[in-house]
């Protein structure tokens, strides 16, 4: 392609701080975002998974999964073959039509993230609660795990 046949584009910064954007998201392992009808305004999340803290102390293993505006009933925790997996929606809100939307960076839809259970976890013993936006699942680690401390006599 010659100088002359080249089609002339236009410079559009918004463009190039998007793509920036997408490359620091892919790194942290995030959803790149993507333009919605090639309007700045209208940038939109691809997809989301909930954030996690995993903690342990000698008794459990603490999963706490962040799921804002996320209803209860819209939550699924389930374990098969040592893998926990937590799933759900977010629902969408209905966009009204009198508002004008310049950025929607929070995602919807259905999300779901798994975990591989330590050897020292009891599959059996798991329970979950659910409160201010916050899933906590518990995960009791086996009897035989647990340290025990052990007398020594001397002679």
């Amino acid at each position: 392609m010659n100088d002359l046949t080249r089609e002339l584009t236009r410079w559009d910064p918004f463009k190039e701080l998007e793509d920036l954007q997408n490359r620091i998201s892919r790194l942290f392992g995030r959803a790149p975002v993507r333009r919605e009808g090639g309007k700045e305004e209208a940038i939109r999340v691809a997809e989301w998974a909930p954030l996690v803290d995993i903690s342990e102390d000698d008794k459990e293993y603490l999963i706490k999964a962040e799921l804002p505006e996320v209803k209860k009933e819209d939550v699924h925790v389930s374990v098969q073959n040592d893998v926990l997996t937590i799933s759900g929606e977010r629902k969408y809100e209905k966009e009204e039509k009198k508002k004008k939307y310049h950025r929607i960076e929070r995602a919807y839809g259905s999300f779901a993230r798994s975990f591989t259970l330590p050897e020292d976890a009891d599959p059996e013993k798991i329970s979950a609660e659910y409160k201010d936006g916050v899933l906590y699942v518990h995960i009791a680690k086996s009897e035989k795990a647990k340290p025990k401390a052990i007398e020594v006599k001397v002679a």
